[in-house]
C-alpha cells in the first residue's frame, strides 16, 4: 500500500514535466530539471508547471521549425 502512495506522490510532483511532455514544448528537459531540483520548494513547482503550460511565441521559432510544422 505505501508503494502506490509513493508512486501517487511522485506522479503528482512530476506534472509539470509530465504536462510538458505532452505539449511537446521543445525545453521539456530544461523544465524537467527545474522541477527536480526546485518542486520540493512549491514555488519551483509553480513556476516549472506554468513554464509547462505557456504556449511559445510562433516568432520566436526558428524557420526549420516552422518549416516542419
Amino acid at each position: 500500500m505505501d508503494s502506490i502512495y509513493f508512486g501517487i506522490t511522485v506522479a503528482i510532483f512530476f506534472i509539470p514535466t509530465i504536462v510538458a511532455n505532452a505539449r511537446g514544448k521543445r525545453n521539456t528537459a530544461a523544465i524537467g530539471l527545474l522541477n527536480f531540483f526546485l518542486g520540493w520548494t512549491l514555488i519551483g513547482w509553480i513556476i516549472a508547471l506554468v513554464w509547462a503550460c505557456t504556449g511559445e511565441d510562433k516568432e520566436k521559432r526558428s524557420a526549420a521549425e516552422v518549416a516542419a510544422i
